[in-house]
């Protein structure tokens, strides 16, 4: 039984997760802004004995799960976005001291389309390379931390590119070396990610689309497994798919 400190219990994820949990992993202690019965509303606070932190807050709220962690010895799961230089930069110092799982997406396929893109992207240089991302209306940053994970899976295949989310203040034709990456925000969509490759008189494109927010928690849930028991460091979706690579051949 993996025991879980999960931050952001009260949110739609927080609640995903509290709901696919199963007989191998258990939440412990809660944490959120929102106060409630039998939620803490301060990390800080926290009591309990666990093995595991989730944090699906904030990254406004990161350097306080970060510290309470590095405090307790506990391994750190980071399912928050839209962190900012200076965050990240705070993030990696804290995974050499603790284990630290980061992940833009919790999606095991959504990982797998990073992959995917970034090979297609290496085979196909002469093509040009956008990125649509669709989410619900309440969702606060923009481009999603799950686009601009792509981008970057893609640029380490192809070298930097300029993102580009908007053309109306120029007029020219595309240049060779960007990337376009687009939001579009509305009702209650969970998540839609598409990148598109124009070629010369050709398209591609590889899609995924979340269907619901239980897929997101059980990915969490397993970065749950996979970090408990490992050494301090700086571990995400890339490197617990080839660890499972591995240990199935």
């Amino acid at each position: 039984m993996i025991r879980i400190l999960l931050v952001g219990a009260n949110g739609r994820m927080g609640r995903a997760v509290s709901e696919a949990c199963g007989a191998e992993h258990k939440i412990v202690a809660r944490v959120d802004s929102v106060i409630s019965d039998g939620v803490y509303n301060d990390i800080s606070f926290v009591l309990e004995k666990c093995d595991v932190i989730v944090d699906f807050s904030s990254h406004l709220y990161t350097k306080n799960v970060l510290s309470y962690a590095a405090a307790n010895n506990i391994p750190v799961v980071i399912a928050t976005t839209g962190h900012s230089e200076r965050e990240l930069a705070i993030i990696k110092r804290a995974s050499e001291k603790v284990p630290v799982f980061k992940a833009g997406n919790m999606s095991i396929a959504v990982n797998v389309l990073c992959r995917l893109a970034a090979e297609a992207a290496a085979l196909l240089p002469d093509f040009d390379v956008e990125i649509v991302e669709t989410h619900h209306r309440n969702k606060l940053d923009a481009p999603s931390g799950t686009a601009l994970m792509i981008a970057s899976a893609i640029e380490e295949k192809t070298g930097p590119l300029k993102h580009v989310s908007d053309r109306t203040e120029r007029s020219e034709k595309r240049p060779d070396n960007e990337i376009g990456i687009h939001s579009v925000r509305g009702g209650t969509d969970t998540g839609e990610h598409e990148v598109i490759f124009f070629g010369n008189g050709e398209r591609m494109s590889i899609k995924h689309v979340a269907e619901g927010r239980e897929l997101f928690a059980r990915g969490a849930l397993r970065a749950c497994s996979y970090i408990v028991t490992k050494l301090a460091g700086y571990y995400d979706m890339r490197t617990l798919l080839l660890d499972c690579g591995k240990e199935s051949k």
